[in-house]
């Protein structure tokens, strides 16, 4: 039995939603440093590559999710935003060595108040 397979299906949900998540954002926005330089199509096609691995987490995260752990769309949809924020401020500050701003504490703050609404009636 793997690690993964041994979690929860919530917690497995959880963690391929997690590793999607940095690979979206590499794909996204790794080319802004990586491939600054290089002519945009080759950036979107390195991005494409990164993205194939992003969607080979995704896809089974969202059916695990939906389809034997019991989370809504809804659900998944506001998890996939919290889990992408969480991902991508340290990879803004660390990575790309954008400033931290207070702007990210408020986003966060609204998405708190996005969970609590998806997830109150569940």
């Amino acid at each position: 039995m793997n690690t993964l397979t041994a979690l929860p299906l919530s917690l497995q949900t959880i963690a391929l939603l997690v590793a999607s998540n940095v690979f979206m954002t590499l794909a996204w926005y790794g080319h802004l440093k990586n491939l600054a330089t290089a002519p945009w199509y080759v950036a979107a096609l390195v991005s494409w590559g990164i993205a194939l691995a992003e969607y080979l987490l995704q896809v089974p995260a969202n059916r695990i999710g939906y389809q034997q752990a019991g989370f809504s769309v809804g659900q998944l949809k506001i998890m996939q935003e919290v889990i992408t924020l969480a991902v991508f401020v340290p990879f803004a500050v660390f990575y790309l060595k954008e400033p931290l701003k207070l702007d990210y504490l408020w986003a966060a703050l609204c998405m708190v108040g996005a969970v609590y609404f998806i997830f109150r009636s569940a």
